[in-house]
């Protein structure tokens, strides 16, 4: 199985960048079993497109023939090329060796309701860039105690998110 993770300069021990379309790095992981055997990295291309930077991101990882993609968020735009790919996509944060594992151990799943980050492009719709997307409503109502949960689930997750790109824009200051 391979694994593609959108990172910042790539390797195991780097973190998982919160954007996909435009990371500056993925680091591809090979897997036997729940065993890493390799990991190369590669320049994201697309980083800096004016536009589809998520697209053509996407397809890229899918020629790379990757099977699994991690990164915090993902584009409306590209998740739909990966769900139609059949390559399973898995929003997280942290370091890549240890989301990796978790991914390997069950801890972590796809989902088809990834959360959807806006991209950096024109936009076109869902709020044209004031805001962030957000995974689709299911058809019917969740319990409360379901509907809490969601919330509190989403409320770390963006957390953790804030303080990777505060860490990120602590980095790039230092430059």
């Amino acid at each position: 199985m391979k694994i593609a993770v959108a990172t910042m300069n790539g390797g195991l021990e780097d973190n998982v960048s919160p954007m996909f379309g435009r990371c500056r790095s993925y680091t591809f992981v090979d897997v036997e079993g729940k065993d890493i055997k390799n990991t190369t990295v590669e320049q994201n291309q697309f980083a800096g497109a004016v536009g589809g930077a998520g697209i053509q991101a996407a397809q890229f990882i899918i020629n790379k023939g990757a099977d699994v993609v991690i990164a915090g968020n993902f584009g409306p735009n590209a998740s739909s090329v990966f769900s139609q790919s059949n390559v399973k996509v898995v929003s997280a944060q942290g370091n890549v060796k240890d989301v990796v594992t978790k991914y390997l151990n069950g801890e972590i799943q796809s989902s088809p309701q990834t959360m959807l980050g806006m991209g950096r492009g024109m936009g076109r719709g869902m709020g044209r860039g004031r805001g962030m997307g957000f995974a689709q409503q299911p058809m019917y109502p969740m319990p409360k105690e379901q509907d809490i949960s969601a919330l509190e689930k989403r409320m770390k997750q963006i957390e953790q998110q804030l303080d990777q790109i505060k860490k990120t824009l602590e980095e790039l200051k230092k430059k």
